[in-house]
């Protein structure tokens, strides 16, 4: 991965680089959003609600996401939609009010998914196509190395109480993350398939490009490879979904731990799985076959989530709590990070190289319809007991092994090896 990094040049390069500003943006403030949406008086099925409006919002977005990225190309979609989805819902973060506030940002908010899949394709297009898992994983990398920030937070809140400091990161975050887009766009160049789609959707209306989604869906329907990633993509969605917006609630609200060390669960976190991304995850998945790894991070995430419910509910935590948090965040760490590095790159290596933008928009569109409902269902749950949404998750996890176990489809990069996964 060292060597990789090292080696990266052009759009991979300038795009894995800038990742790490997430750390002094939105990764400072991320770790108080519901917490502080809750100190604003939104009811714990508002918030559910509001990360399923999100998701059904990013639907939209997505299913335009394709059409967009090869009218514009990726470089100018990734810049604008930027600006559309973070710079501007942080301003409206920052001066929220009410549910009503919440809910126009995270409406404009799922603009994200258009400037996701033109990120993507900025990302991958020009990079060998061997180097693209390990690229991926130095995303991951650059993301978690952001949390090392968190004691910023952590010091602004004890301060300054939570409502003012959680303000204030937000208004940070705007200016960091509008420097990170100057930044990308300044340093990288439009993809050669990029300029390809763009001379050929030259002239052709939004309209008719929708249309022509019609003739990629056989690419996607007959390809077994591309169904089987979907599905895997969709159950680690939605436990990622269930997770930021709730992780914090329950280890807040029902485990009792203060406003103030609420940062640093994610950056040990991120830290443990920076440590496993340069030791364990290289080790299981520098192979050709990826099964094996992808059923040990659904069992040890699930091992994590499973503790989680079953730590004792107290209005202080205590040390044992803490030590049994300890233990979650370290399978979590694990879990989480494999998981998140083998679904991304399995629809990566699934997809038709040539339709990589159209494709991975309908795909997109699909995983955030099967995931949008478990936002409002983990509130539902979460506003009875707040460890309820956690058995949720366990049991999207039991799912997610029995479909990597019964229903494995093996990558092109994995055929062509003689040995059975």
């Amino acid at each position: 991965m060292i060597t990789t990094l090292l080696n990266l040049r052009g759009n991979g390069r300038a795009s894995v680089y800038t990742e790490p500003m997430w750390g002094l943006s939105m990764m400072l403030v991320l770790p108080y959003a519901s917490v502080f949406m809750l100190a604003l008086g939104v009811y714990d099925t508002q918030i559910g609600l509001l990360a399923t409006i999100s998701m059904l919002s990013q639907v939209v977005f997505g299913l335009l996401s394709g059409v967009i990225t090869d009218k514009l190309g990726r470089r100018r979609t990734t810049a604008i939609f930027d600006v559309i989805a973070w710079a501007v819902p942080c301003l409206v973060w920052a001066f929220a009010q009410n549910f009503w506030w919440f809910l126009a940002a995270s409406v404009i908010n799922g603009a994200w998914q258009v400037t996701q899949n033109s990120w993507d394709c900025l990302l991958v297009e020009d990079v060998d196509r061997s180097e693209i898992p390990k690229v991926y994983a130095l995303v991951k990398v650059a993301a978690e190395f952001s949390a090392l920030f968190a004691p910023i937070a952590a010091l602004l809140v004890s301060n300054l109480g939570l409502e003012l400091a959680v303000r204030i990161l937000y208004l940070n975050a705007f200016v960091i993350i509008s420097t990170k887009i100057w930044l990308l766009y300044r340093f990288t160049t439009e993809t050669a398939v990029g300029r390809i789609r763009m001379e050929q959707t030259r002239g052709v209306s939004i309209v008719t490009s929708l249309r022509q989604y019609r003739s990629v869906l056989p690419l996607i329907v007959r390809s077994k490879g591309t169904i089987f990633s979907l599905v895997i993509a969709a159950l680690v969605g939605a436990v990622a979904l269930v997770n930021a917006t709730f992780w914090q609630v329950v280890v807040n609200h029902r485990l009792g731990v203060p406003d103030a060390l609420l940062p640093f669960f994610p950056m040990v976190r991120s830290l443990l799985s920076v440590l496993f991304f340069f030791t364990i995850i290289p080790a299981l998945t520098h192979a050709r076959h990826l099964k094996a790894p992808t059923l040990i991070g659904f069992g040890v995430y699930l091992a994590g989530q499973l503790l989680l419910v079953a730590i004792p509910a107290a209005d202080a935590a205590t040390t044992s709590t803490y030590l049994m948090l300890a233990v979650c965040l370290l399978l979590d760490a694990f879990g989480a990070g494999i998981l998140f590095m083998l679904s991304e790159s399995l629809v990566a290596l699934h997809v038709d190289r040539h339709e990589r933008s159209r494709v991975m928009a309908i795909q997109r569109t699909v995983v955030m319809l099967v995931t949008a409902p478990f936002g409002w269902i983990s509130g539902w749950l979460s506003g009875m007991d707040r460890s309820w949404p956690f058995l949720l998750t366990s049991t999207l996890l039991v799912l997610g092994l029995v479909v990597a176990g019964k229903f494995w489809v093996t990558t092109h990069e994995e055929e062509s090896t003689p040995a059975e996964v």
